[in-house]
């Protein structure tokens, strides 16, 4: 019977500690460590199962997972661990809790630019890190990450935190392409151009373009599906309707894309059964699931974007090695400390 935590912290342990200490469980199963909302990987799951016949057993935490799998050691019950960010996923690899993914099917379908180069993780799906345009305010329909320096914009940007994973990541990115030192002083400039302190998720980055604080912003583009869709929050389909996408050095060498991805747990129980999981995730049939739940791109080449993500425009990824960007994370929040980003503009 799948059974899935959605509570965190002190209930986390409390359950993770439960299921580590349970019988051994059948080989029909596998069991998936994940920091990914269950409603965004049910289906994909129930596909798995109709197809293959094995349960799934799902834990669900905000953050920890990692650690947690470390300190439970041989004794862990994880299969695999479902995240989203590369540095998590290369967290997950640094902390010895991942091993190898050898597979003939998953080397087919993914492509290497999404791949750990020692194996140790997968990429599911990418996402990419965009601005958010008022469409008030913002003629313009090209833009650089380098131009969000320019003076042009200062007091006009929004931000969440500089040491949030997706900034580390866009820095990170910005430190493989141009080194430490120039990194450092574009990234001053964005401070200097801030509207306010860094603050909030990128829903609130789109809401803040609604009411004016700010005329643009850095986003990831499957929020902008989440508030499309919202109807729970409608008030968030009009932020979403405040904005458009805009596509960074879309004319040069790309825009920053980042994923959410597996990794096979270290100690493993049930190793044919998690190879099994990861290379479903890895078909044409489950990526255009995933993909479309969770308004992402596909990593499988060939797999048709869907008809809302295709609607934001044309996505030219920057087709740096992630990898690389995995390697730049320490450099990457050294510098946000060092420029004082989550002080908000310098005076």
């Amino acid at each position: 019977m799948t059974f899935k935590l959605r509570s965190v912290s002190g209930a986390l342990a409390l359950a993770l500690a439960t299921l580590t200490a349970a019988p051994a469980l059948a080989d029909g199963e596998v069991n998936i460590y994940t920091y990914r909302q269950p409603f965004l990987i049910n289906p994909l799951l129930d596909a798995f199962t109709e197809e293959t016949g094995i349960k799934t057993n799902v834990v669900f935490a905000s953050q920890g997972l990692s650690e947690r799998i470390a300190a439970e050691g041989r004794n862990s019950p994880a299969d695999v661990l479902m995240t989203v960010d590369v540095g998590r996923l290369d967290n997950a690899k640094q902390l010895g809790v991942a091993q190898p993914i050898v597979s003939e099917v998953v080397d087919e379908h993914i492509p290497a630019q999404f791949r750990d180069v020692d194996n140790n993780w997968v990429g599911l799906t990418s996402r990419s890190r965009v601005v958010y345009a008022s469409r008030e305010r913002v003629e313009q329909d090209s833009i650089t990450y380098e131009e969000l320096a320019d003076p042009k914009w200062k007091g006009r940007i929004c931000s969440r935190s500089g040491q949030h994973v997706y900034t580390i990541g866009l820095v990170a990115s910005m430190i493989a392409h141009h080194g430490v030192e120039e990194t450092e002083e574009w990234l001053a400039g964005v401070r200097d151009n801030l509207a306010r302190k860094p603050a909030g998720n990128d829903r609130d980055q789109a809401k803040a373009i609604f009411a004016g604080e700010c005329d643009i912003a850095l986003g990831n583009t499957y929020y902008v599906g989440q508030m499309q869709t919202s109807e729970k929050e409608p008030e968030q389909k009009e932020w979403a309707d405040s904005i458009r996408v805009i596509f960074p050095n879309a004319e040069g060498r790309g825009s920053h894309v980042n994923i959410s991805g597996v990794i096979l747990a270290k100690h493993a129980p049930h190793k044919e059964n998690a190879l099994k999981l990861i290379e479903f995730l890895s078909s044409p049939e489950a990526q255009k699931i995933y993909a479309e739940i969770n308004f992402e791109y596909p990593v499988t080449p060939g797999v048709e974007i869907s008809e809302r993500v295709r609607s934001w425009g044309d996505l030219h990824p920057d087709d740096l090695p992630l990898s690389e960007i995995a390697a730049n994370r320490k450099a990457a929040s050294e510098i946000v400390d060092k420029v004082g980003f989550d002080d908000g503009p310098a005076s």
